[in-house]
């Protein structure tokens, strides 16, 4: 089993996105693949066709059924929050052993590959004392880290691989993800963070619709 943890530097980066792109294109080189988003806040039960998990559901061919949603996003929170603060407004709380069992269980029967979606960024709240690195750290997978191109995605890009590596996690590959609006051009920003990127795949996903095949095809032939 191969299995990389999709993560970014903030929230509404692009990581489902990735991670729905990415599914599809090793679906479609003949890959066994399968996803999970286990901890998700801004979960509307009215609305599920919205969400993150449908998304991915989608992108693997399955139903967004209850047993389907249940079955790679079991940790669901209303309020779109992080995922500490959206948990105790229901009177929950995340149990980190448990979470991390979860994935590990789910590794350990995965015949190809596994895709784990984070929630928000690597830094944000799981529980009081707990955040997403926690979680990475305790799986140890290797990591897809999405950011934008946006205006200050040098510092946020720049920190959060940092602090990857002192977790000691091999940040498998930086996708840039083109920022709506962006003042700043892409290959522009990709140029500057692969100076501080020494040996990490820098992939570059432009808003171009047309390009998004291409580039996530691209990138399953390397996973």
């Amino acid at each position: 089993m191969t299995g990389y943890f999709v993560t970014a530097t903030g929230t509404d980066i692009g990581k489902t996105f990735v991670t729905a792109g990415l599914i599809r294109a090793l679906k479609a080189q003949g890959r066994m693949v399968d996803a999970l988003k286990p901890v998700i806040s801004g979960f509307d039960s009215n609305d599920v066709a919205a969400s993150d998990t449908s998304a991915l559901l989608t992108a693997l061919d399955q139903t967004p059924s209850a047993e389907n949603i249940d079955r790679i996003s079991p940790w669901r929170f209303q309020s779109p929050l992080s995922p500490d603060m959206a948990a105790r407004r229901e009177s929950r709380a995340i149990d980190l052993d448990q979470l991390v069992a979860f994935c590990r269980d789910r590794a350990a029967t995965a015949a190809d590959m596994l895709l784990i979606e984070g929630v928000g960024g690597i830094m944000v709240p799981l529980d009081d004392t707990h955040t997403v690195l926690d979680w990475m750290a305790a799986l140890g997978l290797p990591v897809l880290l999405v950011t934008g191109s946006y205006l200050g995605t040098l510092s946020h890009t720049l920190t959060a691989l940092d602090v990857l590596q002192r977790r000691q996690l091999r940040v498998r590959a930086v996708v840039i993800s083109e920022s709506t609006g962006s003042t700043v051009a892409l290959d522009e920003t990709a140029e500057t963070i692969r100076r501080f990127a020494a040996g990490i795949d820098l992939v570059t996903l432009p808003r171009d619709a047309a390009r998004h095949g291409q580039v996530f095809s691209a990138m399953a032939k390397r996973l």
